[in-house]
């Protein structure tokens, strides 16, 4: 008889993560079973075997998959409960794939047609010294900084053949969804047999996805969001992260992992390499690799010879003689999309706030239609003509009266995305429009309509953040960016840093090749420090005005941050409890810990509830992790080194 010590997926006693069980046959460590706890058979994973117990044990009752789960894998999922302190059995949950007791009917797959014209590739100077430089680091976290345009793609594409060559998988991880088409068209050309999932492929064909990788014999390549992480692939030989500053890489819920610390963590367990490649990385990021000595490799140039640097135009928002023609697209803006239309090419407008209008008022008595679980304005949508909360999705009529004062005087403020493109269309009624942001039906979404996008059948595409993140589009001539500073305002350490990304990013997808281009850029802030980094592109100009701010405010990367936020249904309750966690913090964590607040959250009402919250910083992360012992086991929510404190 053997026994092994087996965690189950499913929290069966606080604190306790494994327990012991016994099998006739002699069983492997990453085996997935099925185990009787109590009256319910419960799925686990054994995670190595034991010496026997003193007590009774039950039987393992079957073995689900025949094939283990790799050891890295098994390391890193020990590694997220420990650091992050979290149940290994929600780990589990995220890890594995929903129903591993299902029986799947194989699907057989649809060869993928690639949209691009495809000519040889040959790599400049600058790419064959950063292949050289990746290749000289066996194993490790590398980050690759290139500019916009620089050819990483085609640096991962060859790290994942050369890979294969040598029998080793490859992972490669995109921000969002909407990149996968992109990133999927770029490597079947080479690699026919990508492995892709996604949260918007049904629950069969993930576990089909997930079971062909860890039955697999043959070297893969998988693309995904962050979850392809877990791919349970054989020989793993790198992960590649593309566009590794966005904040999708963060989990916002248990347990809330950093999915570039996670790379990490399985790189060194698979002695593979990891890849983190950006144009405007994180300034963490790049501080921490400048002071481990971790390698930087650059790509300074655009990997098209002879690619045109675009010149861009900057509109003061204060200044009304620049919108004679329309109240907020500016002339140079509308000059700009006429002379795209008659020489067909293509415009991408960037607004990173959906919807048509984000306040509706009353004129007479000063009302404002608010959300009533949120107490958030209420957006208003015009193509549906309702009042939406985007927190909570609460919808309401648009009144045609105030409430209050009952004047007809009813007005809506602000600018959204559905109200772009109203007045585009009403402005230019034969170009061919569409709109991306998170209103976009699962037709209409940059993923779906990624070809329309790249043979220019689009005039004028309108988005939000979503059109921001690595597009390479050969039709495009000219980005509008609608209003530059509109994140600057946030209360957050980390939005300066949001809003230079953006810009930087989205001016990045023109001046990529020979073509002449333009990029417009209104803003209300137009001398402000992160508007001319991001309009220049200069990350090096902001990396270092960044790192003063940071230091001088004690943010990351000089302190560590972790977010305590109750969650109550009165108020009075929320504001007393984070009160008495707060003293008792302070009465028993050493000193060198800052305790900001309570203060309420930026969202303080969601979905009839109340929120409030404590910031702590600390210059040791174990400080903040001896706080949450202290943390009350209901109504509180713990976020270890959170990448925004809203």
């Amino acid at each position: 008889m053997w026994f092994y010590e087996v965690a189950p997926t499913k929290i069966v006693r606080s604190g306790a993560s494994v327990f012991t069980y016994h099998s006739s046959e002699q069983l492997k460590p990453g085996l997935l079973v099925t185990i009787p706890v109590g009256k319910q058979t419960l799925n686990g994973l054994i995670i190595n075997g034991a010496s026997k117990p003193p007590y009774e044990t039950k039987e393992i009752s079957s073995v689900i998959e025949p094939v283990p789960l790799p050891a890295p894998l098994i390391e890193l999922s020990l590694w997220l409960s420990s650091y992050y302190r979290t149940p290994l059995a929600t780990v589990l949950q995220t890890v594995l794939p929903r129903g591993l007791t299902t029986k799947r009917r194989e699907k057989t797959a649809q060869p993928h047609e690639s949209s691009r014209n495809r000519t040889q590739i040959v790599f400049n100077e600058d790419q064959i010294k950063a292949l050289h430089k990746i290749m000289e680091t066996p194993s490790g976290t590398i980050l690759l900084q290139g500019v916009t345009g620089s050819g990483k793609t085609e640096i991962y594409k060859e790290l994942a053949r050369r890979n294969l060559t040598k029998g080793k998988s490859t992972i490669v991880l995109v921000p969002e969804i909407s990149l996968t088409s992109q990133v999927v068209d770029e490597f079947t050309h080479e690699f026919p047999d990508v492995l892709v999932t996604h949260s918007h492929m049904t629950e069969a064909e993930r576990h089909l996805a997930w079971k062909k990788a860890l039955h697999s014999s043959e070297p893969l390549v998988v693309i995904g969001p962050r979850s392809a992480l877990f791919m349970p692939v054989p020989n793993l030989g790198a992960v590649m992260v593309d566009e590794a500053h966005e904040p999708s890489y963060k989990q916002e819920q248990a347990p809330r992992y950093s999915a570039l610390r996670a790379a990490s963590v399985l790189g060194k367990s698979a002695g593979a390499r990891v890849l983190l490649g950006s144009a405007t990385p994180l300034v963490a990021d790049r501080y921490v690799a400048e002071a481990n000595g971790s390698p930087i490799v650059r790509l300074p140039r655009p990997a098209r010879l002879g690619a045109k640097a675009t010149t861009p135009i900057l509109v003061d928002m204060k200044k009304r003689d620049n919108f004679k023609k329309h109240r907020f697209l500016s002339d140079a803006l509308l000059e700009q999309i006429e002379h795209n239309i008659a020489s067909g090419k293509q415009t991408l407008i960037f607004h990173n706030r959906r919807g048509s209008a984000s306040t509706t008022l009353c004129e007479n008595c000063g009302w404002a239609a608010e959300c009533p679980r949120c107490y958030v304005p209420l957006v208003l949508h015009a193509d549906t003509y309702s009042l939406s909360c985007h927190i909570c999705d609460y919808r309401d009529k648009v009144p045609t009266t105030c409430p209050v004062c009952h004047s007809a005087d009813i007005i809506h403020k602000g600018i959204g995305t559905k109200l772009i493109e109203s007045e585009l269309r009403r402005l230019f009624p034969k170009a061919t429009i569409a709109r991306f942001d998170g209103d976009s039906t699962h037709e209409e979404t940059v993923n779906e309509r990624y070809k329309d996008l790249y043979d220019g059948t689009i005039d004028i595409a309108i988005g939000t953040q979503v059109v921001a993140k690595g597009l390479d589009l050969p039709k495009l001539h000219t980005v509008g960016v609608i209003q530059a500073d509109s994140g600057l305002a946030l209360p957050d350490y980390a939005s300066a840093e949001r809003a230079f990304q953006l810009l930087a990013q989205v001016v990045g997808r023109v001046g990529r090749d020979e073509r002449e281009t333009a990029v417009v850029v209104q803003s209300y802030q137009p001398t402000h420090p992160v508007i001319k980094f991001g309009l220049t592109q200069d990350y090096e100009g902001f990396y270092e005005y960044a790192l003063k701010e940071r230091q001088k405010g004690g943010f990351p990367p000089f302190r560590y941050l972790l977010q305590l936020t109750d969650v109550y249904k009165s108020e009075a309750a929320a504001i007393r409890n984070a009160k008495m966690l707060s003293q008792e913090l302070k009465k028993n964590l050493p000193k060198g810990i800052d305790i900001l607040g309570p203060t309420p959250a930026f969202y303080e009402r969601q979905h009839d509830t109340y929120r409030w919250q404590l910031t702590l910083k600390s210059p040791k992360r174990d400080a903040l992790v001896q706080a949450l012992a202290y943390l009350p086991p209901t109504h509180w929510q713990a976020d270890l080194d959170p990448s925004s404190l809203l």
